[in-house]
Order: C-alpha cells, then sequence, then structure tokens
C-alpha cells in the first residue's frame, strides 16, 4: 500500500484561487503546505509548477482528463 494521499477536494477563496487541499483521509492543509507535502512525495497525482513572477503552484500531473485537475474537484 502506498502511503503517498491523493487530493480528494479543494477550498478557494473569492477570486478563485485554490488556498486550501482536503487529502482523501480528510486531513485539510494550506496550499503552501501541501507544495512541500508534494516535494517531499506525500501527495500523489500532482506537481509543483511555478508561475513567471516565481510563485508555486500545484498542478495536476497530465494525463488527459479534465476531470482529474484541481479546479475540477469538489470543493469543501
Amino acid at each position: 500500500m502506498s502511503d503517498k494521499s491523493k487530493i480528494t477536494k479543494v477550498k478557494k477563496n473569492k477570486d478563485g484561487d485554490i488556498t486550501d487541499i482536503m487529502l482523501e483521509d480528510g486531513n485539510i492543509h494550506s496550499i503552501e503546505e501541501a507544495i512541500v507535502m508534494t516535494k517531499n512525495g506525500s501527495i500523489e497525482g500532482v506537481n509543483v509548477g511555478k508561475a513567471k513572477n516565481g510563485r508555486e503552484f500545484l498542478r495536476s500531473n497530465p494525463n488527459g482528463d479534465e476531470n482529474d485537475n484541481l479546479d475540477s474537484k469538489p470543493t469543501f
């Protein structure tokens, strides 16, 4: 069994930016914590990208399924 978790839900601010994520075990983490966890290999299905302004963000691994995108996940 894998010790990696998957993101099941996201929380967005009024601008539509993801601020928090919920893992399949129900634990909630800020997007900043989730980025660190992804870099440490604790979250599967996502990777860390870097915007032109240097800010890091999470994005789903490419797989051709738009329903898998973080923006398409249910909110909490």
